[in-house]
């Protein structure tokens, strides 16, 4: 009886280390590389789920913050990770989609080399202009521009990035004129806007609310399509401009070829994680939207349509290539 035992034993362990790698998922720590610095939204976020995912899958799941780069750093980091499903990526709009039209070089291909796997939060921007400036509405403010159309300025963190983009996609809608002053750094930016060195722009949540709450800065509109928890009274742009979303969003992926087992496998348990109310209270109480991923093909999808968009508008900009 014991021999018959011991069979059975040496015959289940031979066949669990003849099945393929990916049918054991996983058999050691899941590396979730962040594309931002530690303590950022993202990397708040990320670590949340993260733990969340470890006592799903069984096994550690570490957060390592790799900023740099323009985010392209963690980028090429996974892209050169073995397709195994043990390293992962949180990258943005700024390297899966702006990037690839606005740097000369880019070493990667989103689409080429990278799966996705949850579009789970979406991160608006917040319209601010200086409390002196006579306007409580978008229609009122497009109004005041088109008074004083070229002698009005915005401000952004840089040339090329989002809170840039949304401002010219703005400006587009309307037909605006009103000149850019590029900042190294978003506190500035925002700042200057306060003070009243410049009339406005597009502000990340987390450093604009607090001096909307002060009263320094005045907010009229979110560039998302639904309202932003933490300015329930702040209405999208969307309602004055139908269509119009510009925002940046956490996306997380796998190197391509990741077998599609472990990418549904994944895919299956950030929808459910990310579903839990505390998880999205959590999402909306750093300034962020909670999102209902849609599935792998709809994300491939959702990510070309946002190369699209961004890559014409850079173009149109004349700052392709330009970084």
């Amino acid at each position: 009886m014991l021999r018959h035992v011991a069979a059975a034993i040496i015959l289940t362990l031979v066949a669990a280390q003849s099945l393929p790698a990916h049918a054991q998922y996983p058999n050691r720590p899941v590396t979730i590389i962040v594309s931002l610095a530690a303590g950022s939204g993202m990397d708040v976020l990320v670590r949340l789920y993260a733990d969340k995912l470890s006592q799903s899958l069984g096994k550690p799941v570490i957060v390592e913050n790799r900023p740099g780069a323009s985010l392209m750093l963690a980028a090429n980091a996974v892209a050169a990770a073995p397709p195994d499903g043990h390293t992962l990526l949180v990258s943005t709009s700024s390297a899966m989609a702006i990037n690839l039209t606005l740097f000369k070089q880019v070493t990667y291909d989103p689409d080429r080399d990278f799966i996705p796997i949850s579009l789970y939060v979406k991160s608006p921007f917040i319209l601010v202009v200086n409390p002196e400036i006579p306007a409580k509405t978008v229609g009122e403010l497009v109004a005041y521009i088109k008074q004083n159309q070229g002698k009005l300025s915005y401000s952004s963190p840089g040339a090329g990035v989002a809170q840039h983009l949304s401002m010219e996609y703005m400006k587009n809608q309307f037909g605006l004129e009103i000149t850019h002053v590029p900042y190294r750094a978003t506190p500035q930016s925002i700042q200057d806007i306060a003070a009243g060195h410049i009339a406005m722009g597009w502000a990340e949540a987390g450093a604009s609310i607090p001096l909307i709450k002060d009263g320094k800065l005045r907010a009229l509109a979110v560039s998302s399509t639904t309202r932003l928890p933490l300015l329930p009274d702040v209405p999208p742009l969307a309602d004055t401009a139908p269509g119009f979303e510009a925002v940046s969003w956490h996306m997380l992926l796998a190197p391509a070829k990741t077998p599609r087992e472990i990418v549904d496998k994944l895919h299956d348990e950030m929808k459910r994680i990310l579903a839990d109310p505390g998880i999205r209270q959590k999402i909306e109480t750093i300034g962020l939207i909670p999102f209902d991923t849609p599935s792998i093909e709809d994300l491939r999808a959702y990510r070309k349509a946002e190369q699209a968009k961004w890559g014409g508008l850079v173009k149109k900009l004349g700052l392709e290539g330009s970084q």
